[in-house]
């Protein structure tokens, strides 16, 4: 075996550690809180639980961008288990590498993760609806009904497509089966009511959209559409998904490199995304706690009431990282 072979070789059953630890973590902790803490302390432990719910959905994100092996189907093995219980992992993983379309970002069509609402979508609303959306568009109002809104709506969206495409349909048959788990254990085992831990679930989700709420923004250059929050508590439970524009421009980068990439060149990083910077996401909730950061509607995008029929480009891994290598695109696998 040539030394370029063999270096190959450990390349390709390279493990990084730190997700991987995390990973065991996130599990041990979960079964030790419903196991033994939960007969014990149980309000402790459905506050507890959001944690570790936050914490999994972020592993979940790393995931889906090739960590911590470079076997995809170990990596997915690694996330079954869907402590979140709401979105299947392959339905999260298509649509988020779809949302790296930088060119695309916030596009009310083009970006499955845009909080921005076309023109035609608008008016086509009821007032009801369109009151929860613009209330939606505060840091409250994110925290309080956004899960709601995700969910709702993302089970509306689904539904209309399981039926005619088959990989979806088999999302959706792997996550039950790794929800039925899930539900068996909390149950059966922890002696849980399934209504108390949806309750931390929905909490878990909450805390999630505390990092979204200001991740993107429209901006004529894509680098001015992502957030950078410099400095947070909630860093390793958002897997240093703070430094978002970094993670945005650095896919493939794992997290615990991301605050020294971002350290070394942070007054480039600045000026890449025109400033668009927050100390932490407390200066956000003084901000927007009751007052919306951005219009539902999107304030540049599709204005035209009528281009509501244009169709969604779904983009695969070599268009959405034009730079990146051919193993490095193997990591991601297509999602056209």
């Amino acid at each position: 075996m040539t030394r370029s072979n063999s270096r190959s070789k450990r390349r390709k059953w390279a493990v990084e550690w730190p997700t991987f630890g995390l990973l065991i973590f996130c599990y041990v902790a979960w079964f030790a809180l419903g196991l033994l803490l939960y007969p014990l302390a149980p309000i402790c432990v459905m506050c507890l639980f959001p944690v570790l719910i936050v914490l999994h959905s972020s592993l979940q994100h790393e995931v889906l961008h090739g960590h911590p092996t470079r076997s995809r189907l170990v990596n997915e093995m690694l996330v079954f288990f869907p402590l979140g219980l709401f979105f299947p992992y392959r339905r999260y993983k298509a649509r988020h590498l779809q949302h790296h379309d930088d060119e695309r970002l916030t596009d009310p069509y083009d970006d499955p993760e845009s909080y921005y609402t076309a023109a035609r979508s608008w008016a086509q609303l009821s007032e009801i609806m369109k009151i929860l959306l613009a209330w939606n568009n505060t840091f409250i109002g994110r925290l309080t009904i956004g899960p709601a809104l995700s969910v709702v709506g993302f089970a509306i969206s689904e539904s209309k497509k399981v039926g005619s495409d088959d990989k979806i349909r088999t999302a959706w048959i792997l996550h039950m089966l790794g929800l039925a788990g899930v539900v068996a254990t909390v149950q059966h085992f922890f002696g849980i009511p399934i209504w108390l831990y949806c309750i931390s679930a929905y909490v878990g989700l909450s805390v999630l959209k505390i990092r979204s709420y200001c991740e993107h923004q429209w901006s004529e250059t894509p680098e001015g559409r992502t957030i950078i929050i410099e400095r947070t508590v909630l860093s390793l439970l958002f897997l240093n998904n703070n430094l978002h524009l970094v993670h945005h421009k650095l896919p493939t980068v794992p997290w615990y490199r991301l605050p020294a990439i971002y350290s070394e060149r942070r007054g480039e990083w600045h000026e890449m995304n025109g400033y668009y910077v927050f100390r932490n996401y407390s200066a956000i909730l003084r901000k927007f706690a009751f007052r919306a950061k951005e219009p539902v509607i999107h304030p540049v995008l599709r204005r035209d009431a009528g281009d509501g029929a244009q169709q969604t480009r779904i983009p695969n891994a070599k268009s959405v990282f034009p730079d990146a290598s051919s193993d490095e695109l193997d990591l991601f696998g297509k999602i056209d």
